[in-house]
């Protein structure tokens, strides 16, 4: 019994050091999210994606790395854009956008792996998301789209499903008055904390298993899974096991950072930790979402076409950062290991809970509990859920 004991203190201790090293980044991370969210409208996105183009996929792209979101809001987004006119590539495109070119994921993995790897995510990304609009033009059939539009406009419950719907920027007046006023503050609260809330049982999970996957799995299971004795072979299959392990994890979005870490250590190829932090639009639960929101067919196209695009962009980044010679060394990540001290990390961690503190004030005293129980209602398609920050705004 002492023993088991040990273990779980052992792998709870390095979830929490993993934490402690990343507070900062994730806070930074969420509050330029909601700053970006609380400024750009929504509403106006809709009418921009509704050509298969060019011009639809760079917007797309672009909008969908504004308007950050975690995996479940991200992909009940793409659903109301497409409801609302959005073709559905350019709403699948969105999606992927918003969760994988996002300032809290580059921030997280700049802290814990380094900048070698926000570069490749940031690439590969683009590349992942030029691959899948190539994909869909080439594959998409017209009868596949409109079943999933039946499918989609039948309002399926899925996860998040008000954040779908919410829009809460502001966007009258110049951008500094905005961003500056009391209906700007209340914005960027109340989005900082929705975010927040979709993404917390993703992070927790991701630092639980993380830090029990640290402790317990010796890393000559991963050497061996990963065959990481053979670097040639190791750079191929890395990107291909990547994914897999991704889907089977149930964890997203910034949740999957920590794990990377531990296959980084455990010797997965650099291709491969790109691959698996792309893989959060196809986990287990995910899938089952995309079937009710598309129905099945939709949901294995997706599959499909997603893992493709994956593993393709990670054997592609991988290979050129290898050739470019930016592939930092295998070497052991201590991020488990570091204990909390007076270094500028803790410093930084308690000027981010500073803001947290404020902002979280800003949140309850504005009806912000209220929101957060109306982000898992699920509205019906002729409805947009428009916060009205005024509305709960307290006067004295």
């Amino acid at each position: 019994m002492p023993d088991v004991l040990n273990a779980i203190s052992e792998a709870l201790q390095m979830a929490f050091f993993m934490f402690w090293e990343v507070l900062w980044p994730l806070a930074l991370g969420f509050l330029i999210s909601a700053v970006v969210q609380a400024l750009v409208s929504r509403r106006s996105v809709v009418n921009l994606l509704g050509r298969d183009d060019l011009r639809g996929v760079t917007l797309a792209t672009l909008l969908g790395a504004a308007s950050s979101s975690c995996s479940y809001a991200a992909v009940a987004v793409a659903r109301g854009l497409f409801r609302k006119g959005a073709t559905f590539a350019n709403a699948i495109l969105f999606e992927f956008a918003s969760t994988n070119l996002v300032f809290e994921l580059g921030l997280v993995l700049l802290v814990l792996l380094g900048w070698q790897f926000v570069a490749a995510e940031f690439a590969g990304g683009l590349l992942m998301i030029g691959v899948l609009a190539v994909a869909f033009k080439y594959t998409l059939r017209a009868r596949m789209v409109e079943a999933a539009r039946e499918q989609a406009q039948q309002g399926l419950r899925g996860r998040m499903e008000g954040h779908g719907d919410m829009d809460m920027s502001v966007t009258d007046g110049p951008f500094f008055r905005r961003l500056f006023s009391r209906r700007g503050f209340t914005s960027v609260s109340h989005l900082f904390y929705m975010d927040v809330a979709s993404l917390a049982q993703d992070l927790v999970l991701g630092f639980l298993i993380a830090g029990a996957l640290a402790a317990w799995v010796p890393n000559s299971f991963w050497q061996a899974l990963f065959v990481s004795r053979d670097p040639v072979v190791s750079a191929v299959w890395g990107p291909i096991i990547g994914p897999v392990i991704s889907l089977l994890s149930f964890v997203c979005s910034v949740g999957n950072v920590p794990l990377a870490v531990v296959l980084w250590n455990g010797g997965i190829s650099f291709g491969g930790v790109i691959s698996f932090i792309f893989a959060d639009l196809i986990i287990i639960p995910i899938l089952n979402i995309y079937r009710k929101y598309y129905g099945g067919r939709m949901s294995l196209y997706l599959l499909a076409t997603s893992y493709g695009a994956m593993v393709l962009a990670g054997l592609v980044v991988g290979s050129v950062f290898q050739l470019l010679g930016l592939v930092p060394a295998h070497q052991f990540i201590a991020v488990f290991q570091t204990r909390p001290s007076w270094n500028y990390t803790t410093f930084l961690d308690f000027a981010a809970l500073a803001v947290v503190a404020a902002l979280g004030w800003q949140f309850l005293r504005t009806g912000g509990v209220e929101m957060l129980r109306a982000m898992e209602s699920a509205p019906g398609p002729e409805h947009a859920m428009v916060h009205d920050h005024d509305h709960h705004e307290h006067h004295h």
